[in-house]
């Protein structure tokens, strides 16, 4: 198993969807499905929910996973996951100096995109933040163009350098593509998992929000503003479709998607 703590934050009080954590996707709660990937990937006793509410804390023991209560007054999931990280037992989890943060409604996350990014991270000591995008297909790029023309402001995208450092992040698509000819688009998707060095995850917390990460309401973007790299890892789905839960109406995709892909786990395994 790779050498990596993958901490969960697990928000009970969400605007759109109170109480998502514990919505049942075809059988099973979504902070179970989320916390069996990222178990698959660096294994039960390196994956911790960070929450703020007793329910989701009792539903995580009930299964058998490690829970950490944080309090309300966390701003973000990235806050939460620092909040919870000071709490993490004492024995080899708590030395790992890799962090990744998987968020609580990523149920459709394969456990291979953890995988990567804890390879980026371990392959690469100097690199203190990190993310995942996956590249858009022309047929892809075409319908995310439809979505933004209704002003739809899901979906985050990135653009990289040659090293694959971000050079920026933005809910518009980016870059622009006048046309695509080659059978592919230069167009990635941001994925919503990061990965931290504690010292890099600190020093990044200690920043104010700028005005870019408030004009877009995107955090990954204070890194950026204050000149400190994140790296991508470019992933491939494998066919399997990307998407979160945001809003109630999204449980019957996601369940949609499960029966017609199939689960990301073996739910007989024993954790």
């Amino acid at each position: 198993m790779r050498n990596a703590l993958v901490i969960i934050p697990a928000r009970y009080g969400s605007t759109r969807f109170p109480a998502k954590p514990l919505a049942q996707v075809c059988g099973h709660s979504m902070i179970e499905r989320c916390w069996r990937i990222a178990a698959a990937a660096v294994g039960p006793k390196g994956v911790f929910v960070a929450t703020d509410h007793q329910e989701i804390f009792k539903q995580v023991k009930s299964f058998g996973g490690q829970a950490l209560m944080t309090t309300e007054d966390c701003r973000n999931g990235t806050e939460r996951v620092w909040e919870a990280l000071k709490q993490v037992p004492a024995g080899s989890s708590s030395e790992t100096d890799v962090v990744i943060n998987l968020q609580g409604d990523a149920l459709l996350t394969p456990p291979w995109i953890i995988e990567a990014l804890a390879d980026l991270m371990e392959q690469n000591p100097a690199i203190g933040l990190g993310t995942a995008a996956v590249r858009l297909s022309p047929e892809e790029y075409e319908l995310w163009q439809e979505r933004k023309r209704e002003r739809n402001a899901s979906g985050t995208f990135v653009v990289f350098d040659k090293d694959r450092k971000a050079l920026y992040f933005s809910k518009m698509l980016i870059p622009f593509v006048r046309k695509v000819t080659d059978g592919s688009s230069p167009v990635c998707r941001h994925i919503g998992i990061y990965a931290y060095r504690r010292k890099a995850l600190q020093q990044y917390l200690a920043l104010p929000p700028g005005p870019l990460e408030e004009a877009e309401g995107l955090e990954q973007l204070r890194a950026l503003e204050n000149g400190i790299p994140m790296h991508v890892a470019l992933v491939d789905y494998r066919g399997r479709t990307h998407a979160s839960v945001d809003k109630p109406e999204d449980v019957k995709l996601a369940e949609e998607i499960i029966a017609r892909e199939g689960e990301l786990v073996d739910w007989t395994d024993k954790i």
